[in-house]
């Protein structure tokens, strides 16, 4: 059966992990042109790349589920909200995503993320030079999730009754052993050892601040909501926030600055008119998603653009396929901040796992770039350290350099 996939769906077959990771935008254009659904032996499963039928597998979650024991994330956390569907999945996600709907996050971290980015942009500004991922898109990630889960009483990284041990190092350090747990076994691979050593001291700060009951607590408002959680349960949707809320955040505030300083004409524009921003961050969502896929598994046997799928198979969606079909978008792979349609983008996923930390994912990149705008005058690319995005499903450029007038 493989052999007679891999006949059908050529293209597919000759794509390797490693073309996926480095530039897979071109890749994804020729499939999405002749095989808009393929057969990849080297992600074991099928890739969607078109938006139709990228929208199509996220919206019928009885038919493509992530309630599968091979769902990456399950395999490394266990049973969450991104890995349960129906009612159970409800249950799960309900307490976590009420605190993030838009008045609430504006309300509770609004003040919060610009104090926190003032902070960040003050202790390098004087510099001339920054590394904006670990200076700046890292950091702020880091310390909002922090601040989110209460896993420093409330009191923010630099705060006084948190939890011993519980910094910023230590939250980034268990944030990046699941990166890569989930990052190994997207790519055929086992879970590292630290992401269990990694878990385990999440498990104890999340026990601490159910335990502490801090008014405004995350974490025991969910261990104590009527969906009945167990603290287990509450752990492993911890983790979760922490995927959406780090890596992912990190990853979209470092590609808007990538992509808004690498298009001078964009930035002047931006530079020009500030309501322009919010756009500018769309379209950067669309050009490159922080999270290039999402996975699902056939529930049944079921026919996806004129292809059968059998029931079990790995059915994996290419968000960032989907974000450059031409079909959506005229002219995709150009940056162009005035696009209409750009908010169109799948960045945060569909249907019943959409991110409900859009909001915040949101507020924290256009204060981040306001900030930098605002305060570092001339600021640009360093042409010495040319930036480009890298990773299978995690996609930033490992570093950031920029520099600025002073």
């Amino acid at each position: 059966m493989t052999t007679d996939l891999t006949c059908r769906f050529p293209l597919g077959a000759a794509l390797t992990a490693a073309d996926l990771e480095d530039d897979p935008h071109p890749h994804l254009a020729r499939l999405r042109e002749r095989e808009p659904v393929s057969w990849l032996p080297a992600l074991g499963g099928w890739l969607v790349t078109s938006r139709d039928l990228a929208l199509r597998v996220m919206r019928d979650a009885a038919a493509f589920t992530v309630d599968d024991p091979r769902f990456s994330t399950a395999q490394v956390v266990g049973p969450s909200m991104l890995s349960l569907d129906g009612p159970v999945h409800t249950r799960h996600r309900d307490p976590f995503a009420r605190p993030f709907r838009p008045a609430r996050t504006r309300a509770r971290f609004t003040a919060f993320v610009e104090a926190e980015t003032a902070r960040l942009v003050d202790g390098f500004a004087p510099a001339g030079r920054a590394e904006l991922r670990g200076e700046l898109a890292g950091p702020l990630a880091v310390a909002v999730v922090a601040e989110a889960l209460d896993l420093k009483g409330g009191e923010g990284l630099d705060g006084g009754d948190g939890l011993d041990g519980v910094d910023a190092a230590t939250v980034r350090s268990w944030y990046g052993a699941f990166v890569d747990a989930v990052s190994a076994i997207t790519a055929g691979g086992a879970a590292p050892p630290a992401s269990g050593e990694a878990y385990r001291l999440l498990t104890a700060a999340v026990e601490e601040a159910i335990s502490a009951s801090r008014p405004g607590s995350l974490l025991a408002e969910a261990a104590r909501d009527e969906a009945g959680l167990t603290t287990a349960e509450v752990v492993a949707n911890a983790a979760i926030l922490m995927f959406g809320g780090i890596d992912t955040t990190e990853g979209m505030i470092a590609n808007a600055v990538m992509h808004l300083l690498g298009h001078p004409g964009q930035l002047r524009l931006v530079l020009d008119d500030r309501d322009l921003l919010p756009a500018a961050i769309e379209e950067s969502l669309r050009l490159e998603p922080a999270a290039s896929v999402v996975d699902r598994y056939a529930a049944r046997d079921a026919e996806i653009g004129g292809t059968e799928i059998r029931a079990g198979d790995l059915v994996r969606v290419s968000l960032a396929g989907a974000n450059r079909d031409p079909a959506a978008f005229a002219d995709p792979d150009r940056y162009d901040i005035r696009r209409g349609n750009a908010a169109e983008h799948l960045a945060f996923a569909h249907g019943p796992h959409f991110c409900f930390g859009a909001h915040l994912a949101r507020l924290e990149a256009r204060t981040a770039l306001t900030a930098l705008l605002d305060r570092l005058p001339g600021l640009r690319l360093d042409p010495s350290r040319p930036a480009f995005p890298h990773g299978l499903v995690f996609r930033k450029p490992p570093h950031l350099h920029v520099q600025w007038d002073t």
